[in-house]
Order: structure tokens, then sequence, then C-alpha cells
């Protein structure tokens, strides 16, 4: 049938909208997860749990719904035995990333097989392309580097909707990070429609019914127009 990404900011109400949508039954809808918070996932590969259970044995939180904040970020050992086991725990974190990410494409065409229209909370190539693709952040290890390109060969949803409001407004809803952060997620995410065709760009700063009412539009002229064309 047919994918479509809900993208946007911390608070913007991804998971709320896509939810609605699932549950709304007007339309054939599947949800799927495609972040990196495991603890949100609904469909994750059998070495994806076993780190969630590894880092929850170990007393570790698990990954925040996007890239992580760079200010945050430990720094790399320079030189020797450390830097080496580093190095190789994030070659391989990132070979289980790469497997779960095109993992998680697969559910998804096969939902579109049967006949769903499938909503993405979040998309991986979305939420790292400012990070790891466009690269207009600070210097890549060559692993991020490798990840980058490798998103930019992942498919693309079939239609985006980009939930976008003012950092004041998705600060107050969540209160996590800080408004320097927001912001500059918020600004990463419009940058990013030029990067993707067809991409909606709904405010989500009104009343959540409102939102799901006009993200609801969308989905039943995409679904008309497909059916049309058919």
């Amino acid at each position: 049938m047919v994918t479509v990404a809900l993208i946007g900011a911390d608070g913007a109400g991804k998971t709320s909208v896509a939810r609605f949508l699932e549950r709304s039954r007007e339309l054939p809808i599947k949800y799927l997860y495609m972040g990196i918070n495991t603890e949100a996932s609904n469909h994750m590969l059998p070495t994806t749990r076993a780190l969630r259970a590894l880092k929850r044995v170990l007393g570790r939180g698990g990954n925040e719904g996007g890239p992580p904040d760079p200010e945050r970020a430990a720094k790399r050992p320079k030189r020797g035995l450390k830097r080496l086991a580093q190095e190789t725990k994030s070659a391989l974190l990132l070979l289980n990333r790469l497997a779960e990410e095109w993992y998680r494409v697969a559910v998804a065409r096969r939902y579109e097989r049967r006949g769903f229209i499938v909503v993405f909370d979040r998309h991986f190539f979305a939420d790292y392309w400012a990070h790891d693709v466009a690269r207009r952040t600070e210097r890549l290890s060559w692993l991020r580097r490798v990840h980058g390109r490798l998103l930019a060969r992942l498919p693309r949803p079939d239609c985006t909707i980009l939930l976008d409001a003012p950092a004041e407004v998705l600060f107050a809803r969540k209160a996590e990070g800080t408004l320097e952060l927001l912001d500059r997620r918020r600004r990463e995410y419009l940058d990013l429609r030029a990067e993707l065709d067809p991409c909606a760009l709904v405010d989500a700063s009104r009343p959540q019914g409102e939102v799901q009412a006009e993200v609801l539009a969308i989905l039943r002229s995409l679904q008309a127009r497909r059916g049309s064309a058919a």
C-alpha cells in the first residue's frame, strides 16, 4: 500500500498521533516505531532485545529517541587499548543498528504487501540526517560516516508529515533537554523538508484533536490518490 512517516522534535506528538491513527480504524493502518529508543520499539531483532536486557542488568538507561546531544557525548580515548576497545564496541553496535534499521524496513514491506498503510513513528533517516547524512555537526568518526552513507540508501517513506511547533511549546510538553537543543532539532527537521518529497508541514502547536484530524485528512487524500492511480 503506502508508508507514511511522522517526524518532528521531541514533544511534537508523533507517537500520540500515530497511535490515534492506528486506533481510528477508518483506514487500514499498521503502526511501526522507526526510532532508536528500544523501550518504544514494537519490533526489534533478538540481538537488540539482548542488548536492551544487558543495559538493564548494568543499570544503564535506554537510548533516547534521536541522535545523541553532541554537548553530552563522552570524549573518546585518544590511543591505546581503551581506544581500540571502544572502537570495537562502537563498530559492533553500529552493525546491530544497521541490521535493525533494515529489519524494520522489511517489516514495513510485509505490511504493505498485506494492504496496510504503514505509519512510521519517527524515521531513522530523518532523525540522523543532519548528524550523520548531511554531516552538518561536529567532525564525524569513520563509523558515523559509514552510518550516514548507508542511511542515505535506506528506502524513504512514500510520504512524510512533519509535526512542527516552537521550541517553547515542545519544552513545555516534555520538559526534556534544553530550549536551545529543541530549537536546533526543530530547525534540522525544517531544513530536511527539501530532501523529502512529498513532505507535509502540520502545525503541532494546536490542540491534539486538530492535529490528529489534519493528519488523518492527509492520509485519506493519499489513499484516494493511490486508489485512483491503481
